[in-house]
Order: C-alpha cells, then structure tokens, then sequence
C-alpha cells in the first residue's frame, strides 16, 4: 500500500460558520493508494472525535496503526489497490493540521484559546478545498464513524453533485441533550485543572493534563458496552504490580486511568473543547425549518446509514432517523443494524457483518 504523509498549506482566507476567518490554513494529511488518471476513485474517511489523519498503515516509530487500519488496505474492505484513500486531521485538532497548538501568525505565539469555533459544516468545506488541491471533482464514497459520519452526511447535503456514495456510520443528525450535557461535564472538568490559565496553557508552559485525563476517562466510559466491560471486566481486583495508582482496586478503574493518561500524553485540551462543541452543535436540519427531510431533498448520494446494538451513545434510533427522513425525501438509502462487541466504538473494529456491508456499499453502482 503506497502511503503519502503530508501537510498542505491553504494561502486563501476560509471564513468560518461562526463568521470569524482564518487567514490561511495548514491540514495535515495522508493518503494511500494511488489516484487513477480519471481520477474516479477517490475515498475520502473523515476521523471521529479523536482521531486524526492517520487511518492506515503503522509509520515509523509507532506502536498502533492507523484507527481504520482493520478497513483500509490492500485487498482490505476499502480496498486500496482499487481507491485512492484521503484521510486528513480536522482543523482545530492537535496532530498537525491548523488548530489551539498552532503559532498565530499575528501574534508570533500558539493560538491557544484564541482559534476560532469550528464545525461539521466548516471541516467539509476545507474537505471539499483539499478535493480541488487533489483535482477530485466527485468522491466515490466519503466515509466515517460517529463524529466522522455526521461529515459524511454534510457532504451529502452540502455538495450533493460532488458526492456518489455517503457511509454514514453509528452517528446521528444532532446528538441528544444529555450527549451535550456530558460533553460540558467534561469540558468543565478540563476547566477546572489549575493548569488550564483560560486555555492559554501553552504560553504558560503547562498543561491541564489532569483535567484532561480525566474528561476522558468520563468519554471512554461512553464508548463501551456495558456487557462488553462485564465480559472484559467484571468486578475482577487490580493486580497489585500492574496499579497505575495506589488507590485502584478493580481491573476497571486500571483500565481507565491508563486510557485517560494515554490520551492526555497525545491530545490538546483546547482541541477537546472545540471538537466537543462542534458535536454539540451539528444540526444540518436547522437552516431548513428544523425538517431533516426537506434538509435531505436536494441530496444525490446513495446512502448507507449503520448503526451496532451495542451502542448506547449513538443508539440505532438516530441512524433510523436519518433513514426514514431520507426516505421521505425519496433518497436511495439503506439502513443496517450491526452487531458490535464494543459498545460506540464498534465502527472502529472490522467484523464480517460489518465488513460485506460496507464492500458491497462501496462496489455498487453509484
């Protein structure tokens, strides 16, 4: 699989839904495969909320590969010696494309609490930027999990002739109120770290990685099936040599304070916040009379809509949803329940179910 690791700068201002406007703008990327001469077959997959541009592959020095490397490969589901795959990190993120860690070029300093608000809406338009730089004028398939699918389902309703096929994956048109309420808990969380200085950390040399750790210790808690950490867990004693804290007793709390402490070493707090606050506001159907339908009507993209049963953040009510507005709006959709071990995080992990479902999708006829 040929592998390009990138950053691409964009000289041209990029207003903003919020209204403000970056300058210019950097988005780190990576491709795999290669880009046909009718440049035809083209995939895009958008990172859910912590992820980046690193979906395949393991590159040097790392341990982990890509977060959709079980999917994307040669002779893989999204099937690399066929499609040319672009994954990019969303502005705003903290692995190298424009973001809270980048120096402003105004102020000679890291833009801190200082980068704008961003959106679902605002990533696909620097997505759709990154198709012109790359001369794609219509993706195959743009697809992604969670925060990921709720881009693949903008696509399809903000340039619908750009877009053949949409794989909208265990995410929603607008998450629920208690979605946002547990975002603010732990973006609150991340405030109260006596590093935090009103996110201007990185000026001071510090970092609120407590807080931080532990907002993610609360998010993990929501990707998970309860019977998947009954099954993984149980009410089983921490090993007494393997504690990460003296005051750990179950195998559980272990798990999640290495998991939080992991994310805290390789994540940027004012990251967290923005990426957080862009969930909470996605809601494509408010600009049309709060109607998904009527929001879905001018879409020209095959759907597939998926949900898993194990997942309780993103329960199969909203993939079901998104299903019956695109059937009303006489979209050609399909919409699947998955079985998934893993709770929300199930996307993330290839099954055969799961597998066929998202081959079949991507080799029909658009």
């Amino acid at each position: 699989m040929k592998v390009i690791t990138k950053k691409i700068p964009f000289s041209n201002p990029l207003t903003l839904q919020s209204g403000q406007t970056l300058s210019s703008f950097e988005l780190m990327t990576e491709t795999y495969g290669e880009l046909n001469s009718e440049r035809t077959n083209a995939v895009l997959v958008c990172h859910a909320f912590s992820g980046n541009h690193h979906a395949a592959g393991i590159k040097d020095g790392d341990k982990k590969p890509g977060w959709w490397d079980e999917i994307i490969g040669d002779g893989k589901t999204i099937d690399t010696t066929k499609f040319f795959v672009v994954s990019l990190n969303n502005i705003g993120g903290c692995h190298g494309s424009s973001g809270p860690t980048t120096i402003s070029s105004e102020s000679g300093q890291p833009y801190g609490a200082s980068f704008p608000e961003v959106s679902v809406r605002d990533w696909v338009e620097t997505q759709k930027i990154l198709a012109d730089h790359f001369e794609i004028n219509c993706w195959e398939m743009v697809a992604g999990g969670s925060l990921g699918g709720m881009q693949a389902l903008q696509w399809a309703i903000s340039y619908p002739e750009r877009i053949k096929k949409a794989a909208i994956i265990a995410a929603s048109s607008k998450i629920s109120t208690q979605n946002i309420a547990l975002n603010e808990v732990a973006r609150e969380i991340i405030k109260k770290d006596e590093n935090f200085h009103n996110g201007d950390y990185l000026a001071q040399d510090k970092s609120p990685s407590k807080g931080l750790k532990a907002a993610r210790m609360l998010g993990h808690i929501t990707y998970l099936s309860e019977s998947n950490m009954s099954k993984r867990f149980g009410r089983k004693l921490q090993d007494p040599e393997n504690k990460m804290d003296a005051d750990i007793n179950y195998e559980v709390e272990n798990y999640l304070q290495y998991k939080g402490e992991q994310f805290a070493k390789t994540f940027d707090a004012n990251s967290y916040i923005l990426m957080t606050k862009a969930m909470d506001s996605f809601d494509p159907a408010r600009d049309f009379d709060n109607d998904l339908v009527k929001c879905l009507q001018s879409t020209q993209a095959k759907l597939l809509i998926s949900s898993f049963d194990s997942d309780w953040l993103f329960p199969k009510e909203y993939g079901l949803d998104i299903q019956m507005s695109a059937i009303k709006a006489g979209i050609d959709s399909t919409y699947i329940e998955l079985d998934g071990d893993y709770g929300h995080d199930s996307f993330l992990f290839y099954s055969d179910q799961y597998a066929s479902a998202l081959k079949n999708f991507l080799n029909s006829n658009g």
